[in-house]
């Protein structure tokens, strides 16, 4: 249970700290000596109260025109899944989705801020915003979402909001599936109910950081966890 305890602590303290990458944070700790069928029932468990907290939070930051699209991409993907995964090796999926997430995390990395954007800079955000939101529905991976959500929100605050309000609306959808097919049983929820302190507990450490870090400090840590996040699918996957 300690492993548990200490995944949970960094998750969230993550979670709190830029809004998303809890998922890949649990995982990779929790992946070496558990199934990957009992570890994400409890981190979807552990995460929809998360997602609550933060959208209100910063609720008045909440956007309907950027969060609406994005939350119907996911569950189109989360359709459209069950089509690709019967026709597509998941594992190529995942790959290539973690040379896109090195890509979209360099060019933001080095390139210059530009608040007004041309049409074909238009097209590769919608690209990235269709492209989340089907691997979000399929696989929960968040990364390539953040990276989209940072390219069209104003600052971190805007950026957290949105973000878990589309993680709520997949959550939501996930719970109802996860709980059909019994993959949501006694023991999940007795593992979620002694995690809870340590969720709540490493959330508020975070958001408390994120509160005492300026914006660029806070959107670099984003872009971290989103090159980070497709080093870890890459290498996971091939």
């Amino acid at each position: 249970m300690l492993i548990w305890i200490i995944a949970s602590l960094l998750a969230f303290f993550v979670k709190g700290l830029c809004g998303f990458a809890n998922t890949l944070v649990f995982t990779s700790v929790l992946s070496l000596g558990n199934d990957n069928i009992a570890i994400s029932p409890v981190e979807l468990l552990l995460g929809y109260p998360t997602n609550c907290i933060i959208a209100f939070r910063e609720r008045k930051y909440i956007r309907a025109k950027i969060c609406i699209p994005i939350s119907i991409l996911v569950i189109i993907g989360s359709i459209l899944g069950v089509v690709l995964l019967k026709n597509v090796d998941g594992q190529i999926i995942k790959i290539a989705c973690g040379f896109v997430l090195i890509i979209v995390a360099f060019e933001m990395l080095f390139r210059k801020e530009q608040k007004e954007c041309g049409p074909n800079s238009r097209i590769i955000l919608y690209l990235i915003g269709f492209l989340s939101g089907i691997l979000c529905g399929l696989y929960g991976i968040g990364a390539l979402l953040g990276a989209y959500f940072a390219k069209i929100t104003e600052d971190s605050k805007e950026f957290k909001a949105n973000i878990c309000v589309v993680f709520l609306v997949e959550n939501t959808f996930r719970m109802i599936l996860y709980a059909g097919l019994a993959i949501i049983n006694f023991k999940v929820l007795k593992t979620f109910l002694l995690l809870v302190p340590f969720m709540l507990l490493g959330l508020f450490g975070g958001m408390k950081s994120s509160r005492m870090l300026n914006e660029q400090i806070v959107g670099k840590i984003v872009v971290v966890m989103i090159l980070v996040s497709g080093v870890f699918l890459i290498v996971t996957n091939m």
